[in-house]
């Protein structure tokens, strides 16, 4: 609301709720009704003295202590305590649904509600929210509010009353942006994002919201040093209108320049803080980009502070970028406990230092001791290489796994160039070039015999990947879908020289059907093409089962098995998953879900046979993401599969 000062012009502050709008009014008025004078305050009053009449009320508080139908006795009650109603009346149609959420956000009687109160404070809290909602309706433009209170009587308690009279609806008969037009052609962009024109109302979050549209706008539309004055809001009760003015100073457009760090900072140089920014030198300057430097810096992990501001250039048509790094703490050491049906009890011990070969030069030492895995292992990681989300990964490891289907011990040298998402930046596209050495001395047995066998093969293989996310979420998508593909062809030797090449495609379709329900689907095959199955190193076939295949299922238990019972992996796969994600209450939600899939022998998939496990999970909905908790049983088990198997992790199963 702009204050009612006849005709003279005062400096006024606009505030409702949790300040609406703040700036400049002016006011001019005609003559107004009445309002409701506040009483003085009442911070001295013995809420057990003699309650004064309360002509404003209306009727007699009630004696809850009298037996209905017996007369009450006002009087003798005023200092007794009780519990209360209340509602507001006249204010269904006007406001909104904001008027009233900021109104119980703010009003005494409803933060009080439920507890007992005797009938002076009953009477200090009808008075004060009445004076609030006539504020709260002045901000929405009903200049001429006026609200009375009384008590009503209604299942033996009192219920306070506000009974609005909202008035006309002020509306602006003048809106003027002065000095937008010293942008040119981008005055009726910059007119169009401050939104607010003739005819609409005198709303006081919608002048805030267009104020704020506009800075922002004129920002992006190139003019980093734009001054954007408060606004001028004149009153006039007896038109029932008003006009609002803003004086605007675009300054000069300008055109991003060059980036300059602190030389102190020791984590980044101006070239690498160029590498990370989505702009280049000579194009327009845009707001939103400065804001995006600034997070993405912030999201390395490397700087504690980073302070990312627009100043000017050399040249008058050009604006430059300060940056002032501060270090954050470069070394990481993580611990990592865990068992999992088929792969057994396992611990993992890693240290990073972050940023060991500036910039973002990352080094991990990682080691895994378990029932079922050892590994010993060195990744320097290079992120943001010679461009934003650009990471450069070089990895050598030595490892002893041991699964049903096979037992290796093997060293691998791997390297790989790839576009990468995160949580903070998700991407729509996506990739992945790499290259893999591989020796491995693997044991198995011949699957028609059960014969233990050991074959030692070399490696070499080209992985390649690329992905689409269309989804809205990355770790809790609820509509949209995703698609990925890999390739990777591989030359093996063992005994002979042979290739063969891994095709897999994955594909995932997310649907709401309500606000609490989500539908999602996931479909995966694959194919080795090239080699027959017994002569591929067990390691690289396709196995399935498990959390992230088909649930109820051990860890890639399914498909077809030896004389012992054991998997042996074969050349193609398919699986499906279907879901329903339901939010129960709160933070909890519930998700049904049926699996289905198969390991085959054949180069191609032929869908049949397929193992299907059905269950239900629990989700956790954190800040960081859902956690998740699946039980699941196998509908129709393979000999040996057990009876029921649960998985928990980060984020949803697909």
């Amino acid at each position: 609301m702009w204050p009612d000062v006849g005709r003279h012009r005062v400096l006024g502050h606009v505030v409702c709720g949790a300040m609406i709008v703040t700036g400049p009014a002016f006011a001019q008025t005609a003559p107004t009704p009445p309002l409701v004078v506040p009483p003085a305050p009442m911070s001295d009053v013995d809420p057990n003295d003699q309650l004064a009449p309360l002509p404003d009320i209306g009727v007699d508080w009630p004696d809850l202590a009298t037996a209905p139908g017996e007369p009450t006795a006002a009087a003798s009650n005023v200092a007794a305590s009780f519990r209360y109603g209340w509602r507001i009346d006249g204010v269904d149609t006007v406001g909104g649904p904001l008027l009233q959420q900021r109104f119980r956000e703010l009003s005494v009687l409803a933060g009080a509600e439920g507890k007992e109160a005797n009938a002076a404070q009953l009477d200090r809290r009808a008075r004060q929210d009445a004076d609030l909602l006539v504020t709260l309706l002045k901000g929405s433009g009903y200049y001429d509010a006026t609200v009375t209170t009384r008590v009503e009587r209604a299942k033996n308690r009192p219920v306070v009353v506000l009974a609005a009279t909202p008035g006309p609806l002020y509306r602006f008969t003048g809106v003027t942006l002065a000095g937008v037009e010293a942008v040119g052609a981008k005055a009726p962009v910059l007119r169009n994002a401050f939104g607010v024109k003739a005819d609409d109302p005198v709303n006081a979050d919608a002048i805030a919201a267009a104020e704020a549209n506009l800075k922002t706008r004129i920002g992006e539309e190139g003019f980093p040093f734009a001054q954007v004055g408060d606004p001028e809001v004149v009153v006039d009760r007896a038109t029932q209108t008003a006009t609002l003015a803003m004086e605007v100073a675009p300054g000069t457009a300008r055109r991003f320049g060059r980036i300059t760090v602190n030389a102190d900072n020791k984590v980044f140089d101006a070239a690498h803080v160029q590498d990370i920014a989505r702009f280049k030198p000579d194009q327009p300057f845009e707001t939103s980009q400065v804001d995006d430097l600034r997070r993405a810096l912030v999201q390395t992990g490397l700087v504690s502070t980073a302070e990312v501001r627009a100043v000017p250039g050399a040249d008058p048509g050009i604006v430059d970028v300060a940056v002032r790094l501060e270090p954050a703490p470069p070394r990481t050491v993580a611990v990592e406990l865990g068992y999992g049906t088929g792969e057994g009890a396992r611990s993992e011990i890693s240290w990073t230092h972050r940023n060991l070969f500036p910039p973002e030069g990352a080094v991990t030492l990682r080691g895994v001791a378990g029932t079922r895995e050892q590994l010993g292992q060195i990744t320097f990681r290079r992120n943001n290489f010679h461009a934003r989300d650009r990471v450069l990964t070089a990895q050598l490891s030595a490892a002893h796994l041991r699964r049903d289907a096979f037992d290796a011990q093997t060293i691998s040298l791997s390297a790989a160039l790839e576009r990468q998402t995160n949580i903070f930046f998700q991407k729509t596209w996506t990739w992945s070039l790499g290259a893999e050495l591989v020796a491995t001395d693997e044991r198995d047995v011949i699957a028609s015999t059960g014969v233990p066998r050991r074959r030692t093969f070399l490696i070499g293989a080209l992985p390649t990947s690329l992905g689409y996310d269309g989804s809205d979420d990355l770790l809790n998508p609820t509509r949209g879908f995703r698609l990925s593909g890999r390739v990777s062809p591989e030359v093996s030797l063992q005994d002979t020289v042979f290739g063969y090449t891994r095709v897999q495609l994955d594909a995932s379709k997310y649907q709401p059907v309500t606000d609490a329900i989500v539908l999602a689907g996931r479909l995966r095959v694959g194919t080795i093409l090239g080699a027959p199955r017994d002569q591929i190193a067990p390691s690289r076939r396709f196995y399935a089962g498990g959390g992230a295949s088909v649930r109820g299922y051990s860890f890639q238990s399914i498909g077809p098995r030896d004389v012992n019972n054991d998997p042996i992996g074969g050349r193609s796969l398919a699986e499906f998953a279907i879901e329903a994600r339901v939010k129960a209450f709160g933070n909890f939600g519930v998700v049904p879900f049926l699996d289905g899939g198969n390991i085959y022998t054949g180069g191609l998939p032929d869908f049949g046979g397929l193992r299907y496990g059905a269950g239900i999970g629990v989700r956790y909905y954190s800040n960081f993401g859902p956690i998740r908790v699946d039980v699941g049983t196998p509908l129709n088990p393979q000999r040996g599969d057990s009876r029921i198997a649960v998985y928990v992790s980060l984020g949803q199963a697909f």
